[in-house]
């Protein structure tokens, strides 16, 4: 996911400079925010970029623009089991439990790995 200043510009640059396509959009008014997914194809088959625009937000100081990576997982509350029983041979943590996101009915959970990166799991069933 990639924190941004214009959403419009962001998707114009993403599909009009680098040739990816927009592959959907959602805007969360009550949570302050909106989302633009862009790709060369879908998930599971093509990795996306998540382009969040946050309201009121035009600039960020690079280094803070970046957010977290997401990973579309079958059964999130099993992975997290597994992270959880094997954080201690190997680092990690479950940041996040899994649970509907606010405002929606995905479920999703963040897992940070062994320097703290921020991974976003989504349970997906296909």
């Amino acid at each position: 996911m990639l924190r941004v200043g214009n959403l419009q510009r962001s998707i114009d640059f993403y599909t009009q400079v680098l040739g990816m396509q927009l592959l959907r959009t959602t805007d969360r008014p009550e949570q302050q925010y909106s989302l633009a997914f862009v790709g060369y194809g879908s998930n599971p088959e093509h990795a996306e970029i998540e382009l969040t625009y946050n309201y009121g937000v035009d600039a960020y100081v690079q280094g803070t623009a970046f957010g977290h990576l997401a990973l579309g997982l079958p059964d999130i509350y099993a992975a997290c089991e597994r992270i959880r029983a094997q954080a201690a041979q190997f680092g990690g943590a479950i940041a996040r439990e899994p649970g509907p996101v606010k405002g929606g009915n995905t479920v999703i959970a963040f897992v940070t790995d062994p320097d703290g990166y921020k991974i976003e799991l989504i349970e997906r069933a296909d």
